[in-house]
């Protein structure tokens, strides 16, 4: 009789979980459908690109070569390839260029090891060759730099080292003076918990006190009840769950990556961190220079974004505040955001002149509109098998459906399918 009931509880939970895998598998193939670039002009490549020495993980999306790229720089721990659906609107303005940085997502995948080596000069280092790849790869003069979070500390010491590659500098969630944030941060997050009746966010804070905490791991303890009592995360938490889950290219064990990385903080970054403030890096910058901060943002605070702001010397420069937003407010609100950014960003980006490196094609855009002028040939089509080329021949690798020669600095198929995941046919 227990052997039966055994045997039978075993079958009903292996139908279960064959039922919820063919549903899943479902809504991946209809967010694949929603997430197909067909424009004549669109580009959809990913892949991994030899940065830094390593393989690092690129995903490019946009539905006109000819708009400006725009490259996302994520904050700590979270690749945003999953969260592409949000985006979809910004890709009929903007090619979208999403980065795993080292230590995260598909990147940490091809290189486990090296995360105690991880700072920030060797991230911004990293996303200097990025945008130089870009440059050469898309054919443009220049690359808008979008940091949130951790990557707007990445985005300004990109934005300072080498300003030629940049149209603009975009910060949100922008991290200026840790100690202040800090000493400010954890008494908010008490008082959201005793608001909300949360009595074991308020017993964990209350057990670790309040900072500076020597050990990165006490800090991770502090930040997770911060979010967790936070009302924009806890509701993009669901919409964060049912995204991972039903993302074309995401594996059962990508999902338990993602969410391992919000463990784990190298102490060397956390000691650096902890003692970050922009200001010391200089206030001046040679390109334009926006925020876009939300209002209410809890953990890097809109008052002291504002304060660094005022101080900032450049030759364009703005702050909006979100209203009703927080520190994912590119997250939660992203048509908002998009409005905002196209305000302050399309009459620098139609003004400047793009050149097209790869086709030896310069174009300027005027401040009427007026777009650039098309190629005589599309870049996708000169690199298909089968054209007669007289170019030597190369190995060839496919990228999103698109055969791509073998320039050592294109993108790059991982070495084991098995390992590195698959390209999908978006």
């Amino acid at each position: 009789m227990i052997t039966t009931t055994v045997i039978s509880l075993a079958g009903l939970i292996v139908l279960v979980a064959a039922a919820a895998s063919g549903y899943r598998k479902m809504c991946q193939r209809r967010v694949a459908r929603a997430l197909a670039i067909t424009t004549p002009r669109g580009i959809t490549e990913s892949g991994y690109v030899r940065i830094g020495g390593i393989d690092q993980w690129i995903q490019i999306r946009g539905e006109d070569r000819a708009n400006p790229v725009l490259l996302f720089l994520h904050g700590s721990g979270m690749t945003m390839t999953p969260f592409t659906p949000i985006y979809r609107d910004w890709e009929q303005h903007y090619t979208v260029v999403q980065w795993d940085r080292r230590g995260t997502g598909r990147t940490l995948r091809a290189n486990p090891g090296g995360s105690d080596q991880l700072t920030h000069d060797l991230m911004a280092a990293d996303g200097i060759e990025v945008a130089e790849y870009l440059r050469e790869h898309l054919g443009t003069s220049k690359i808008v730099l979008l940091g949130h979070s951790q990557g707007s500390i990445v985005g300004i010491l990109m934005a300072q080292r080498r300003p030629d590659l940049f149209h603009a500098y975009v910060g949100t969630g922008q991290v200026t003076d840790m100690a202040r944030n800090e000493a400010e941060n954890y008494p908010l997050a008490v008082q959201r918990a005793h608001a909300a009746g949360h009595r074991k966010a308020t017993r964990e804070l209350a057990k670790i006190g309040p900072g500076p905490y020597p050990a990165a791991r006490t800090w991770l303890i502090k930040q997770r009840w911060s979010f967790s009592t936070d009302p924009e995360l806890r509701a993009f938490g669901k919409q964060q769950t049912r995204m991972l889950l039903t993302a074309p290219d995401m594996t059962l064990r990508d999902i338990y990556r993602f969410n391992l990385a919000f463990t784990f903080f190298p102490q060397p970054l956390y000691d650096e961190l902890m003692h970050w403030d922009s200001r010391q890096g200089g206030t001046r910058f040679a390109i334009p220079f926006f925020l876009l901060h939300g209002d209410t943002d809890p953990h890097t605070l809109t008052h002291l974004a504002a304060e660094y702001f005022a101080g900032i010397e450049a030759p364009v420069k703005d702050l909006a505040l979100l209203p009703g937003s927080g520190h994912c407010a590119v997250l939660a609100q992203p048509g908002a955001f998009l409005a905002e950014l196209r305000t302050r960003l399309d009459p620098i980006t139609a003004a400047q002149a793009c050149t097209r490196t790869s086709e030896h094609l310069s174009c300027r855009r005027s401040a009427q509109g007026r777009g650039p002028r098309r190629p005589s040939r599309d870049r996708t089509d000169r690199h298909r098998l089968g054209r007669g080329s007289q170019r030597p021949p190369e190995r060839c690798h496919r990228v999103q459906g698109h055969p791509v020669r073998g320039h050592p600095r294109h993108l790059q198929p991982p070495r084991r399918r098995e390992e590195h995941g698959r390209y999908l046919e978006l």
